[in-house]
């Protein structure tokens, strides 16, 4: 990944309900998307509000045990902490502008430096592979200095085989969704008139089996296998991931086939064997669980929403999804900024974005496979209004003269 063109990812600490969203909005608004929040564990980065109780007891423990993550520290007081970049609030767009470039900077040193080393072990791996066997007995010392560099090499080319569960976003724009998504025939998803049937349920396509699959090993926390009359899908939950050997076109045509009842009688879900969870496997076919789940849902959509979402009702989003592993769909960053602010109905996000209804049905579909969105049904959530949108200012400079010349007339 390009760190110089991809926006940083960064976790919240120390930071309320309130207080994260803010930071959420602050970053993809003034900051200009430099940064985006995520969950702790995929993140690059960490932002620490150091004033609250439980931001003071995670710098101890962050100090304590060294955390490698960088780490950005905001505060009322002038504060010094060797290796971490201070902010003293209220918090300048500068500040954290230089501040997130500081991280970027310090991830691809780290990155380069990584890479070196993984380059000379390779080298280094395959010169000794080279060499003759010796029949005299090896120096002990210069065993010990090799076993690490070894064992280094093993552990971290295993993983980064994981291409597909490491990949960069793929993002699709206007241009290529229609042809990557596909369409319902006899259906116009953005036609007001016709959202009332531009839904669709889960349970009648692959989708729906994966998430039923998903949950069953994920409450057993037991790796399982789905078996579909096709090549079968194994999951890993304690490792969050997938493995499937089907080309990625196959499946996406695959997901978006309805799944009638002949096909449906032959899917199973069954614990995987001690032999199978022993077999090699091509390190490039596993994919994380929410990534695979979120782009099948995309695939089900072709552009509708979930039949269990009331598109009369306002949907709230729970927290910023993570865009740096998911397929991105046409203004989704827009979408998620906006349902960030407060629950509004999937219309209303269409009509204030000025975007076509089906980009704002297909993030609902995925976001809620995700068990990101929900219905509005807290008092938090119907307590305020979400604020208006201003008009943007390019394309309102015509409409304001009319206005003001129709208002003379009057």
């Amino acid at each position: 990944m390009d760190r110089k063109s991809s926006p940083l990812t960064v976790a919240l600490q120390g930071m309320d309900a309130r207080s994260s969203k803010m930071m959420a909005m602050y970053l993809q608004g003034p900051c200009k998307g430099e940064a985006v929040v995520i969950s702790d564990g995929y993140a690059d980065a960490l932002i620490l509000d150091a004033d609250s109780m439980s931001g003071q007891a995670f710098l101890k423990t962050f100090l304590a045990e060294g955390v490698e993550k960088p780490l950005i520290l905001i505060s009322l007081h002038e504060t010094h902490v060797e290796n971490v970049i201070c902010i003293k609030k209220p918090v300048k767009t500068d500040d954290m502008l230089m501040a997130l470039s500081q991280i970027k900077s310090r991830l691809t040193q780290r990155k380069q430096h990584e890479d070196r080393i993984s380059k000379a072990a390779i080298e280094e791996y395959r010169v000794e592979s080279e060499e003759n066997f010796v029949t005299t007995k090896p120096n002990v010392a210069e065993v010990i200095e090799e076993k690490p560099v070894l064992k280094s090499y093993v552990i971290r080319t295993d993983e980064q085989l994981k291409t597909s569960k490491h990949q960069a976003a793929m993002q699709l724009n206007e241009k290529a969704f229609g042809a990557f998504i596909g369409n319902v025939p006899g259906l116009d998803v953005n036609d007001p008139r016709q959202f009332a049937k531009a839904n669709y349920n889960a349970k009648h396509y692959f989708q729906g089996y994966v998430e039923s699959a998903f949950n069953v090993s994920r409450t057993k926390v037991q790796a399982r296998q789905l078996n579909s009359g096709w090549n079968p899908l194994l999951i890993f939950p304690e490792a969050n991931e997938i493995w499937i050997d089907v080309d990625e076109n196959q499946l996406r045509a695959f997901a978006g086939l309805l799944i009638n009842s002949t096909l449906g009688a032959s899917m199973s879900v069954t614990p995987l064997s001690q032999e199978l969870l022993d077999q090699e496997r091509i390190l490039e076919k596993y994919q994380s669980m929410d990534a695979f789940l979120w782009k099948v849902a995309c695939w089900a959509s072709k552009g509708r929403y979930p039949h269990q979402l009331d598109i009369r009702q306002p949907i709230y989003l729970k927290h910023w999804p993570n865009f740096t592993r998911l397929l991105v769909t046409p203004h989704a960053l827009r979408i998620s900024a906006l349902m960030i602010k407060g629950p509004r109905t999937l219309p209303n996000i269409a009509e204030v974005l000025n975007i076509k209804p089906q980009y704002v049905f297909i993030f609902a579909s995925a976001a809620y496979a995700l068990g990101l969105v929900g219905h509005a049904k807290r008092d938090a959530d119907v307590l305020f209004q979400p604020p208006e949108i201003k008009p943007n200012k390019n394309q309102s400079i015509l409409g304001r003269i009319i206005s003001t010349l129709l208002g003379k007339k009057a």
